[in-house]
């Protein structure tokens, strides 16, 4: 790769990390979630911490929460587990089952997240992306075909207005 890749890329994706980081978030989702390996995982985050407050990031204007989303085709099921960057441990799983959603959607502006309204008190945006190199804020993962298809998922089987 050149230099001309270089800046207009970004830098390259360190893929031992990513897949050692991959393990540890499947093992995580695993430990807490019943038949966890029914579900695809992606790494996400969201700044709805009253929702999920496991291991707040300090240290900037936003508390951010790190998340490990798992979705179930079959089943039409989202499982979100609050975690921390270095994935050290995590918190307890919420479930989204589609029959029991009020709204979901997916919000291209101002930024690109998967919104979920479970009741009326409040929804969950989950922010994801390829991948996220700031090791203190977010967890480092690559992972275009699977948030392709949580992309999909998302927005052909479980938006619902």
């Amino acid at each position: 790769m050149g230099l001309f890749d270089r800046f207009f890329k970004g830098p390259e994706i360190d893929t031992a990390k990513s897949e050692a980081n991959a393990k540890k978030m499947r093992a995580l989702f695993d430990s807490v979630v019943e038949n966890g390996a029914d579900y695809r995982l992606i790494f996400g985050y969201t700044e709805d911490v009253s929702r999920f407050n496991y291991g707040f990031v300090h240290g900037s204007k936003t508390k951010i929460g790190n998340l490990i989303v798992g979705w179930n085709e079959a089943g039409e099921t989202i499982v979100v587990v609050p975690t921390v960057p270095d994935l050290s441990g995590c918190g307890t799983p919420t479930v989204y089952r589609r029959s029991e959603i009020l709204k979901a959607y997916r919000n291209k502006y101002p930024t690109d997240a998967f919104v979920i309204y479970p009741d009326r008190k409040g929804y969950l945006a989950i922010n994801a992306y390829d991948w996220l190199d700031d090791e203190k804020l977010y967890v480092y993962v690559s992972q275009e075909q699977e948030l392709a298809a949580f992309t999909d998922f998302f927005t052909h089987r479980f938006t619902k207005k």
